[in-house]
């Protein structure tokens, strides 16, 4: 009896383009700066603002994609809107990402543009 091979269709697709949200999500230098500074604590959308150097509704832009992906959560208090990481666990992801850059330039193998 030969065991079936994995097939991208049914649930399986339907996980890896789950994740593919996720990876889209974090796939641009404003989000990943997002995420960078949410890993030090909560921050509200001007903090975040004034850090970015950008308007108000582009770092709101930014956030819908990350909330939207499941990355960010938000509790609003009056006025403010407070943004957090839903699952710290993101940053292990960043940790490998810093593994491959260091291996790369190590190796020579790509320039990183």
């Amino acid at each position: 009896m030969m065991a079936t091979q994995p097939r991208l269709d049914g649930p399986a697709r339907v996980h890896l383009l789950a994740r593919a949200r996720v990876m889209k999500a974090l796939a641009h230098p404003s989000r990943l700066f997002i995420v960078d500074e949410l890993a030090r604590g909560e921050r509200c959308v001007r903090e975040l603002t004034e850090m970015i150097g950008v308007d108000v509704s582009t770092v709101s832009k930014h956030l819908a994609v990350l909330k939207n992906a499941g990355v960010v959560i938000d509790s609003r208090r009056g006025v403010q809107v407070f943004y957090r990481l839903r699952v710290p666990c993101i940053l292990n992801f960043f940790g490998c990402v810093e593994a491959v850059l260091e291996e790369v330039d190590r190796s020579g193998l790509v320039e990183i543009s």
